[in-house]
């Protein structure tokens, strides 16, 4: 299973690309393997500022619907356009073209708190 070491994880299966005060968020290869075929993913809260933690949209597979976190507090500055109408790039590249937010970081310091490649791995027992 890809892990890909350049990026931070959460608890909750997100990773994190950080580049200066933006963030991408989307979910780990074994995230979506354990969903399944993605079928739609909706993200309503564009534009908006939510705290670490706090859900941020949804994503649906066929056989069921799971909340997406935030990692980090700040404001979600871009969804992306394109899971609209091939959700299922979530399941065939989920750390590039499958990517679901960019948020910008309020809080740096909470950065401290996301896991690393190695702590992901031992978290799924890879």
């Amino acid at each position: 299973m890809s892990i890909p070491t350049n990026l931070k994880y959460t608890k909750d299966h997100e990773w994190i690309s950080i580049e200066g005060d933006v963030a991408t968020v989307g979910i780990t290869h074994f995230a979506q393997k354990e969903l399944g075929d993605i079928v739609y993913v909706e993200v309503e809260t564009l534009d908006q500022t939510l705290d670490k933690d706090e859900v941020f949209g949804t994503v649906e597979a066929v056989k069921t619907v799971s909340d997406l976190f935030l990692p980090l507090t700040g404001e979600i500055i871009a969804f992306n356009d394109s899971l609209e109408s091939a959700p299922e790039t979530v399941n065939s590249d989920p750390y590039g073209a499958g990517w679901m937010i960019k948020i910008k970081i309020a809080d740096a310091s909470e950065i401290d708190s996301l896991l690393s490649d190695e702590a992901y791995k031992e978290l799924i027992g890879a």
